[in-house]
């Protein structure tokens, strides 16, 4: 069983991104809870501008967990990393940062066009 602690408050974005990682890259379903920092300041001053932030049964925590390569090498080593689900990710990744091929213009009477 995954049992996490997740830091967030409400609205954010790329809280919903981690969690949606999460449940792509784990090999089983986390139970998370949730604590909304805003409510208390000091978690206010020590996660403020580091949420999301994961914090595993240890307390190891991980801070920007939305970047996947950074969520994947911290689910791996504590067994939970999806190692096909991480590698299909991995593919799509690198396939939106493959350089696309760059054709000139011509010019035909006076008009442009694109190649």
């Amino acid at each position: 069983m995954i049992r996490l602690t997740l830091y967030t408050t409400l609205g954010c974005h790329l809280c919903t991104q981690l969690e949606a990682l999460l449940a792509r890259l784990c090999h089983e379903p986390p139970i998370l809870e949730r604590v909304e920092i805003s409510e208390d300041e000091r978690l206010m001053a020590r996660y403020g501008v580091r949420i999301p932030v994961l914090v595993d049964g240890e307390g190891d925590e991980l801070d920007r967990g939305f970047e996947p390569e950074r969520l994947a090498a911290w689910l791996k080593p504590r067994g939970w990393l999806d190692e096909a689900a991480w590698k299909s990710l991995a593919r799509e990744l690198s396939g939106k940062d493959e350089p696309r091929e760059v054709r000139p213009a011509t010019v035909r009477g006076g008009r442009r066009y694109l190649g």
